[in-house]
């Protein structure tokens, strides 16, 4: 009788003692029959569903058969454990994770697919990755598919020598070519995510010289000062002194520099394109009002001359004051120094 073949590893005793008899067998290609429960296998399962609404039935038992074959019989039972508890043990998924995920997208069981995705994914090995993949594209499992793409990405040469590569080589040449596509594509974004993080680091320096040279022209710091008072005495440091110290010698050279008008000196030259970008930046609505040197000139200069690299300097300007809007948001302390002591 069904009933007296229903056992316990399939469904809890809690489960057993609540319900009818079993209706339903699933078979398996080993032979084993396992009696089930046919409306908590259709509300699991719109697949399985389907299947029970055909009008097939056992001649012995008149009870409905769902065949799963192909599939080892333990498999099957874990599966069938799973529409009835929604859960599976880590055993399980590592005894059976790819029969698992290709029963849950056959059957269209997304709880038990993100399962053995998350599951399968923690299990990714060089030599079981192009395996994987192949699995993941087959079953439309996006995520365990990218993890995948990843780890190739980071170990190619050392997958390019397992059993994997050279089967998908032989046999499966376009997901060679889109695996190594993404690996160049992985390639160029780590490579443009290197560039922006270095612009962003540079347009932060740039915007922390801004602030250092208005507070050295309006403050003075430690041995540099405006031009209408002493530098102070006894003054601590500022909290960005290695960007301050660097821009208070890079003053002290442009004042006494001879070749800074005939622009032969580059350290000079550095220091017109700090006044320059200080005057595309300042916003304070009188001229004459900010102390820092030729910051009136350049501003009428940039009125009167619509050069052609003004768009790049309007382009800076933008960044930087982005930048500077950006290092509100770091802890302090974390500036980062455009100068070098000495250069």
């Amino acid at each position: 009788m069904i009933g007296k073949s229903f056992s316990a590893p399939m469904i809890s005793d809690h489960f057993a003692g609540d319900m009818p008899e079993p209706d339903v067998y699933v078979v398996t290609s080993g032979g084993l029959r396992i009696p089930a429960h046919s409306h908590v296998l259709a509300m699991a399962s719109p697949v399985i569903e389907k299947i029970l609404e055909r009008p097939k039935r056992s001649r012995k038992t008149g009870a409905k058969s769902i065949p799963i074959l192909g599939v080892p019989s333990d498999a099957v039972s874990a599966f069938v454990r799973f529409l009835y508890s929604s859960s599976c043990t880590e055993e399980e998924l590592k005894k059976y994770g790819i029969h698992l995920l290709v029963l849950s997208h056959v059957f269209s069981v997304p709880k038990l697919k993100q399962r053995c995705t998350k599951g399968l994914a923690e299990m990714l090995t060089v030599e079981n990755v192009v395996d994987l993949i192949q699995l993941a594209r087959l079953c439309d499992s996006a995520e365990l598919f990218l993890r995948g793409m990843k780890l190739v990405a980071r170990k190619l040469r050392t997958v390019e020598k397992t059993e994997g590569w050279k089967f998908i080589q032989k046999h499966d040449p376009w997901l060679e070519l889109e695996i190594l596509q993404f690996v160049e594509e992985d390639e160029l974004r780590k490579k443009r995510s290197r560039r922006q993080k270095e612009e962003q680091r540079l347009f932060l320096q740039l915007n922390e010289a801004m602030e250092c040279l208005v507070h050295i022209c309006t403050e003075g710091c430690t041995s540099v000062g405006p031009s209408h008072m002493d530098p102070p005495k006894n003054k601590e440091p500022c909290r960005r002194f290695s960007t301050c110290q660097g821009l208070q010698l890079l003053i002290r050279h442009f004042a006494s520099c001879k070749k800074r008008v005939s622009h032969g000196c580059a350290r000079c030259k550095r220091m017109w394109q700090l006044l320059r970008l200080h005057a595309s930046i300042c916003d304070l609505p009188e001229p004459c009002a900010c102390r820092v040197p030729l910051c009136r000139q350049f501003k009428f200069k940039m009125q009167e001359e619509k050069k052609k690299d003004d768009a790049k300097w309007k382009l800076l300007a933008k960044k930087v004051l982005s930048a500077k809007t950006m290092s509100c948001l770091l802890p302090k302390g974390e500036g980062h120094s455009l100068f070098r002591q000495g250069k």
